[in-house]
């Protein structure tokens, strides 16, 4: 691994929703990273359970890790994911500015992954390789038998639960669009605005849940036909997506 400049500095932003239980692996592995962020804002979206206390103990000692609390909401991986993570990118880019501190790359972060410590060091290598490149992912891990399994994605999508922005390139596109999918959304826009994007296979997000599954992927499942839907997905692809589904456990 290329040791990279410390002046290559990141911002990141994770929204947090009752993860209690998940929150203190992905703390502890933020902690271990080769390269830690300047910035790391952990957005509390009205938890009712004790993730609070568990940031109040993460920023002990850590005087680069901030918190936002906002008022309580149900839990919502549609628009509402675009609007805590806009706030905390806002709260971030300002307290940046109010504080001098420079930064090269933005990221956001799921609250329910757990990263190898060279993971924001191996995306960043990525980007020092091709300034073209506005956004690149790591890829997303699980655990069976205690092996580590990559999930099975088409290689030209990128995850929105563990990636970096350019800072140019995140600020042309405005952060993440109030929509459905928003990050797919957000690369859409990049792409269009000439930016190259990147999945690296090589950075290992490891997820602790299933995708869209925090409160039962049945819920998951109704949300993505909604996104289905608002994004203007062919029938006969939702149809397809739909039997895909039907055979993956658990059989719904």
């Amino acid at each position: 691994m290329q040791n990279l400049n410390c002046n290559y500095k990141y911002i990141v932003i994770t929204p947090a929703k009752n993860e209690e239980e998940n929150l203190p692996n992905l703390i502890q592995s933020i902690v271990k990273q080769t390269i830690k962020p300047v910035v790391w804002v952990i957005v509390d979206d009205g938890s009712t359970d004790d993730t609070p206390n568990v940031i109040r103990e993460a920023k002990e000692g850590n005087d680069w890790i901030k918190a936002i609390r906002l008022g309580e909401h149900p839990r919502d991986i549609g628009m509402h994911y675009a609007h805590v993570f806009n706030k905390g990118a806002e709260f971030a880019i300002e307290y940046c500015k109010m504080h001098d501190i420079k930064y090269d790359y933005i990221g956001v972060l799921d609250a329910d992954m757990i990263l190898e410590p060279e993971f924001f060091e191996k995306l960043i290598n990525e980007f020092e390789k091709n300034p073209k490149l506005g956004v690149v992912s790591g890829s997303l891990y699980r655990k069976v038998d205690n092996k580590l399994i990559l999930e099975n994605m088409r290689e030209d999508v990128l995850i929105g639960s563990a990636k970096l922005w350019r800072r140019e390139c995140f600020e042309e596109i405005k952060g993440l669009p109030i929509s459905y999918s928003p990050d797919v959304v957000a690369d859409v826009i990049a792409k269009l605005r000439g930016w190259e994007l990147k999945r690296f296979k090589e950075a290992k997000a490891i997820q602790t849940r299933g995708t869209s599954s925090a409160e039962g992927l049945w819920k998951g499942y109704k949300i993505n036909g909604i996104s289905a839907y608002f994004r203007n997905y062919h029938p006969l692809f939702v149809l397809a997506k739909g039997l895909k589904y039907l055979f993956e456990r658990p059989y719904y």
